[in-house]
């Protein structure tokens, strides 16, 4: 087997170990303290470090990995889940709402080391050459990621009927720590680390179209959550009147759904003779606009909302999917080589700060419009990221 193939397959396999138990513990957190009695204001506190510092770590982390190493980041990443998960094992007393937004912190930390040191470290693996291999190894990884978290949903959910809220914790702090052993035997040392150590200046991008496109993936994060975090949840069970279950159900369903389409991607588009660039970009952004508007039109109108939600939400995963894979594609393929972790880093920071936008945003509009005034926000904010991906590079990479 091909040493760089297997590296990213070493890679991808602690990536997928990583996501199922951060969908878990999303789920158990959830689950366990709305039984604890907690307000559903109280429980989304619970989570609103997790994506503040998504934006500090992606900042930080892309300097940190090419000075010590991607693998070692990686690892970070995995010892500080397995101390939140640790973390959350005390008495219920101690399960304050600051001390558990202060696990959830260090959860939100260790996730983004994870995700940008696996996503930086697939470009190490490939020949300059090899643009059309990466975009399908960064497809399978960023869709499979997703499909996983749908499955970590599960996962949570099933080991809090099987076991307690603890004994499930520590189930997965388990897998975790196996996990580690793993990959740290298995992978180079010296991965993603630079010969040259990079200054903390250096981390924000001075290529244009990078943070053009970083710009772009803030709109359109933001546009997904802004409806998708607290409005669609809420919607489904005071207006629908779903149970819990058939939310939480639903929306793992979708984020599996829309993790294969992700990775499937180079396929949907494969009629397109050349590899991705802004102009194919614009295109799929478009697209998408026209889901929110279409939706938000129809429930204007009187149209069923059951149907209008779930048969707009299928195309919005579809449309989004195809959207995001290649938003990732083009971040990894316009790094050079000594300075990706510090790109990807940069894009994701941008990506974390569009979904708390979008959470915040979803829960303001909701609470004054509904969730028409969501889509709508939702149409202005894809709109915002389409024109953004209109003046990124359409021919080729050297125009970076």
């Amino acid at each position: 087997m091909d040493q760089g193939f297997r590296h990213y397959l070493t890679v991808t396999a602690g990536y997928w170990s990583f996501t199922i138990t951060d969908g878990a513990i999303r789920m158990l957190v959830v689950l366990y303290f709305h039984q604890l009695g907690y307000s559903p204001l109280e429980i989304a506190m619970l989570f609103l470090f997790y994506e503040f510092f998504g934006i500090v770590t992606n900042l930080v982390g892309g300097w940190l990995g090419s000075r010590i190493g991607l693998n070692r980041t990686m690892h970070i990443g995995m010892i500080m889940q397995i101390g939140a998960l640790l973390m959350l094992t005390v008495p219920d007393t101690w399960l304050t709402v600051a001390y558990v937004m202060a696990a959830q912190a260090l959860s939100g930390i260790a996730k983004d080391l994870n995700k940008m040191s696996a996503k930086a470290g697939v470009k190490l693996f490939i020949p300059d050459s090899g643009d059309a291999k990466l975009f399908r190894w960064v497809a399978v990884l960023t869709g499979s990621k997703n499909a996983l978290k749908g499955v970590g949903f599960f996962v949570g959910g099933a080991l809090l009927a099987w076991l307690d809220f603890r004994g499930s914790l520590f189930v997965l702090a388990g897998l975790l720590f196996l996990t580690l052993l793993l990959t740290w035997m298995l992978l180079p040392s010296e991965m993603g680390k630079t010969k040259l150590k990079a200054k903390f200046t250096e981390v924000f991008s001075k290529s244009a179209a990078i943070n053009r496109l970083s710009a772009a993936r803030f709109f359109l994060f933001a546009a997904r959550d802004v409806w998708f975090v607290v409005g669609l949840p809420v919607f489904l069970a005071a207006e629908l009147g779903w149970s819990f279950t058939e939310v939480g159900g639903f929306f793992a369903l979708w984020v599996m759904a829309y993790g294969v389409v992700q990775a499937f991607s180079p396929s949907i588009i494969k009629h397109h003779q050349k590899l991705p660039d802004g102009s194919l970009l614009v295109l799929w952004s478009f697209a998408l606009l026209a889901i929110p508007v279409f939706m938000a039109w129809l429930l204007g109108q009187g149209y069923s909302a059951v149907i209008v939600v779930i048969g707009g939400l299928s195309l919005f995963g579809v449309i989004f999917a195809v959207n995001s894979a290649l938003h990732s594609y083009l971040i990894v393929s316009w790094s050079d080589h000594d300075k990706v972790s510090m790109n990807v880093g940069f894009y994701y920071m941008a990506n974390a700060g569009g979904r708390l936008a979008g959470t915040v945003l979803s829960g303001l509009i909701y609470q004054s419009y509904g969730l028409v005034g969501c889509l709508w926000c939702s149409a202005a904010l894809v709109l915002a990221a389409a024109l953004i991906s209109m003046v990124l590079p359409g021919e080729d990479r050297q125009s970076v």
